[in-house]
C-alpha cells in the first residue's frame, strides 16, 4: 500500500491530490520551485523539497530533482498531478525503475497516446472515427485547418487557418509555443468543424484488464482552445452517449490503459464524433464528473496503483454539474495574463474543498496575500457547482462567482458570471466557437452609469478612513469648515484608465448635501453638479449631456462599509483599501480603483507612440527594423510570458522609432518595447 505520496506539481491540483491522501491517511510530500515557497500547497504537504529555480524548466519538468525528492523524502509513490511531467512516459518509466509506485497509466500507454499522430493511427485501427489530417503544409487545400501540437495539450500550440496564406507562419507559431510548453515542437494539422461541440469521456482501467467509463463532459466554451467552462452530464441524447462510451473504451482497451484518462472527442453539428485526442492523466474538470457520480477520482487512481479492481459499469449520475476555470487574465484584452498580489479571496457560500461535494466546491490554488506570477499559466481556482437542474447549477454559479471578493489581481469572473447568465448557454446553444460569437459576454458586470455611485462609495470610505485615523479632532466629521462653501474632492483612476474626480459634500448632520464626478476621458458629467439628495427626483440634463442622477442619501460610512439609499433603494458597498488601491465590491458590480495623490509628483513623460509591456516576460522575436513603415495592426515584436506567445501589434499607421529590447530580452511591466511615430508626425 502507499504510505508516502510526492506529488510531482503545484498549486491547485496539488492541494487537491493531499486532500484525498489525508482522508485516507497517506502522507504526503510537495516539490516546488523557488517561486512557489510560499504557495498554499506547500503549507499543506507533510513534507516539501526545494526545486531551485523557478521556470519549469528549471524545476517541475527536471526528472532527476523530482526522484532525488523522493528519495529524500522517503517518498513510496509519485502522482504527477496534470500539466508539467503528468503525460511523460520516460518520467513513468524512471519512476518506475527507481522502485516507485507511479500513480498513472503505464508508460508504454502513455507514449501511444503521448503523440497524437501516432495516436490517431493506432485509434483508426481500433475503430474509433477520426478526421482527415495532413504532416505537411503542402498537403492541405481545404481550409479551414487547425495546427496542433503532436505532444501536450491545454491548447497550446493550437491555431486556427482559414486560407493558404496563414497557414506557414500559423505552424511556425504553433511550433515555437509547443516546444516553449512540452519540449516538443512537432505539430500536425487537422481539419477544423466549425461550430464543433467538445464533448469528452472519462476513463478508469484497472490492472485487471477493466475499463469502465465514468461518464462524459461537455468542455466546448473555450478560449484560445483551452477549456473555462466545464458540464457533466453532456446535453446529448443516450444512443449517442452510449456511443461514445463505447469508442472511449475501445480507445482504452487498444492501449491496455490503466489508471484515469480522458478520451477527448469533436461532436459535429450533423451528430457525428471524431476522435480528438487521449489525456492520459487526470483532466482539470474532473470535479464535475465527481460531483454528478459521487466517486473521488483521486481516490480510485490510488487505490487503482495499489492493484485494486474498478467497481465495473457505469456508475448513475445524479443532477448537474458545472465548472468554470477563474484565470488571472483580461478578456476584454485578448484574455492577457495578469500578475500581482492577490490581496482578497473570498467566494461566498462554498460547501467543500478539493473532494467531492454537491453544493458549491472550490478548487482553489491561492489564498488571500498570494502573488501570481510570470512562471506559470494564469489559472487561480476552479468552482464547481452542482445542483439538482442544470438551469440551478448554473444560477448558484453566477451567483457565487458575482459576489466573490477578488482583489488585486484582473480575472476572468465578470465572462464567467455573464456566459453562465447568458440566454444562449442557458438553452444550451454551445460549441467551441461560443466566445467568438458572443462578444458580448466580455463586457464587465458593472453598468457605466454605475460606476460614479462605486467611485462615491470609495470616496465616502476614504473619508471615513482618514477620520478614523486621524491623530487629533477624530470626532470633528470629515470635511468640516465653519463655512462650507467647497465640496470635498477626490480622484481616481478607474478601470479603463480614466481618471475621474469625485464632489462631494456633507452638512453639519453628516448627511450627503451634493455629489458629483466627472471623468477625463469619457469628457462628459457622470452626475450634475450640486445635487442634493432630498431632491425630488433624478437630476441631470440630456440636452447638456449629462446622465440622469439618482436620488442617493448616506446611510453608513466606515472605512471597510458603504451603505446608499439610491432612488429609495437600500445598497451596501464593500471597500477594501490596499495603498492606494481601493476595491469596491457593490450589487451591480465590482470595480478596481486607484486613489490618486491630491499633489503629484512630476514624473518622466514617455514618447507618443510607445507600446509598454503589459506583463513581464521574454521578447523571443522582433519582426521590424528601426525606421520601417508600418500599418496599424502589423507585428512589432512577440512577448512570451506565462507560457504563452502574445503579439505586440502597431496601434496605428506610422514609422517604427524606437526597438529598446532586443530578441531575447527581458522586460518588466511598463517597460518600453517600442515606440511608433503615426504617419502624420513622421512625415511633418
Amino acid at each position: 500500500m502507499i504510505t508516502r505520496l510526492l506529488v510531482a506539481n503545484r498549486g491547485e491540483i496539488a492541494r487537491r491530490v493531499f486532500a484525498t491522501c489525508r482522508a485516507l491517511g497517506v502522507e504526503t510530500v510537495a516539490v516546488h520551485s523557488d517561486a512557489d515557497t510560499d504557495a498554499p500547497f506547500v503549507a499543506e504537504a507533510d513534507q516539501a523539497v526545494r526545486l531551485p529555480g523557478n521556470t519549469p524548466a528549471e524545476t517541475y519538468l527536471r526528472i532527476e530533482l523530482i526522484l532525488a525528492a523522493a528519495r529524500r523524502s522517503g517518498a513510496d509513490a509519485v502522482h504527477p498531478g496534470y500539466g508539467f511531467l503528468a503525460e511523460h512516459a520516460d518520467f513513468a518509466a524512471a519512476v518506475t525503475d527507481a522502485g516507485l509506485t507511479w500513480v498513472g497509466p503505464p508508460a508504454k500507454a502513455i507514449a501511444a497516446m503521448g503523440d497524437k499522430l501516432a495516436a490517431k493511427a493506432l485509434l483508426a485501427d481500433a475503430g474509433v472515427p477520426m478526421l482527415p489530417s495532413w504532416t505537411a503544409e503542402e498537403q492541405v487545400t481545404d481550409f479551414p485547418v487547425l495546427v496542433k501540437a503532436a505532444a501536450g495539450g491545454g491548447g497550446r500550440g493550437m491555431r486556427v487557418v482559414r486560407d493558404a496564406a496563414g497557414l506557414a507562419e500559423a505552424v511556425a507559431s504553433a511550433r515555437r509555443e509547443a516546444a516553449s510548453a512540452f519540449g516538443d515542437g512537432t505539430v500536425f494539422i487537422e481539419r477544423y468543424v466549425e461550430r464543433g461541440r467538445h464533448v469528452e469521456v472519462q476513463i478508469v482501467g484497472d490492472r485487471h484488464g477493466t475499463i469502465v467509463a465514468l461518464g462524459e463532459r461537455d468542455c466546448s466554451i473555450q478560449r484560445r482552445h483551452q477549456k473555462v467552462v466545464e458540464e457533466a452530464p453532456a446535453l446529448i441524447a443516450p444512443e449517442l452517449r452510449a456511443r461514445l462510451h463505447e469508442a472511449a473504451v475501445a480507445a482504452g482497451r487498444a492501449v491496455d490503459y490503466v489508471g484515469a484518462g480522458t478520451v477527448e472527442f469533436l461532436l459535429a453539428p450533423d451528430g457525428e464524433f471524431h476522435f480528438l485526442e487521449m489525456n492520459t492523466r487526470l483532466q482539470v474538470e474532473h470535479p464535475v464528473t465527481e460531483a454528478v457520480t459521487g466517486l473521488d477520482l483521486v481516490r480510485l487512481q490510488l487505490l487503482v496503483a495499489e492493484g485494486a479492481p474498478v467497481p465495473p459499469g457505469t456508475p448513475v449520475t445524479q443532477g448537474h454539474a458545472i465548472e468554470v476555470r477563474l484565470c488571472a487574465e483580461d478578456p476584454a484584452q485578448g484574455y492577457r495574463p495578469a500578475t500581482g498580489a492577490l490581496h482578497r479571496f473570498t467566494v461566498p457560500g462554498v460547501a467543500g474543498e478539493f473532494t467531492p461535494t454537491q453544493g458549491l466546491r472550490l478548487d482553489s490554488g491561492v489564498v488571500d496575500g498570494s502573488t501570481v506570477g510570470v512562471h506559470y499559466d494564469s489559472m487561480l481556482a476552479k468552482l464547481i457547482a452542482w445542483a439538482p437542474s442544470r438551469a440551478e447549477a448554473a444560477r448558484a454559479l453566477a451567483g457565487a462567482l458575482a459576489r466573490a471578493e477578488l482583489h488585486g489581481v484582473t480575472t476572468n469572473r465578470d465572462l464567467l458570471v455573464r456566459v453562465l447568465r447568458s440566454r444562449e448557454f442557458g438553452a444550451g446553444n454551445i460549441d467551441t466557437g461560443f466566445l467568438d460569437r458572443h462578444p458580448e459576454v466580455l463586457a464587465p458586470l458593472l453598468p457605466a452609469g454605475e460606476l460614479p455611485l462605486v467611485v462615491l462609495a470609495a470616496a465616502l470610505a476614504s473619508a471615513a478612513a482618514r477620520r478614523a485615523a486621524a491623530p487629533v479632532l477624530a470626532g470633528l466629521p470629515s470635511g468640516w469648515r465653519n463655512v462650507p462653501a467647497f465640496p470635498q474632492f477626490t480622484r481616481f483612476t478607474g478601470p479603463d484608465n480614466e481618471e475621474i474626480e469625485i464632489r462631494y459634500r456633507l452638512d453639519r448632520s453628516e448627511a450627503l448635501a451634493e455629489w458629483s464626478t466627472w471623468s477625463d476621458v469619457a469628457g462628459k458629467r457622470r452626475a450634475a453638479p450640486e445635487v442634493a439628495p432630498t431632491a425630488s427626483g433624478p437630476g441631470g440634463d440630456p440636452a447638456a449631456g449629462t446622465d440622469p442622477v439618482p436620488v442617493v442619501a448616506l446611510v453608513e460610512a466606515t472605512p471597510a462599509r458603504v451603505v446608499l439609499d439610491v432612488d429609495g433603494v437600500r445598497r451596501v458597498y464593500g471597500v477594501h483599501r490596499v495603498g492606494s488601491a481601493v476595491f469596491v465590491d457593490g450589487p451591480a458590480g465590482a470595480a478596481s480603483l486607484v486613489e490618486l495623490p491630491r499633489f503629484p509628483l512630476p514624473t518622466a513623460e514617455l514618447a507618443a507612440g510607445s507600446l509598454l509591456a503589459p506583463l513581464p516576460g521574454a521578447v523571443t522575436r522582433v519582426h521590424v527594423e528601426a525606421g520601417q513603415r508600418v500599418a496599424a495592426g502589423d507585428p512589432l515584436l512577440t512577448l512570451e510570458a506565462m507560457k504563452l506567445e502574445h503579439p505586440v501589434l502597431a496601434p496605428t499607421d506610422g514609422v517604427v522609432a524606437e526597438l529598446p529590447v532586443p530578441a531575447g530580452g527581458q522586460v518588466e511591466t511598463g517597460a518600453v518595447l517600442a515606440v511608433v511615430t503615426p504617419v502624420e508626425e513622421a512625415s511633418s
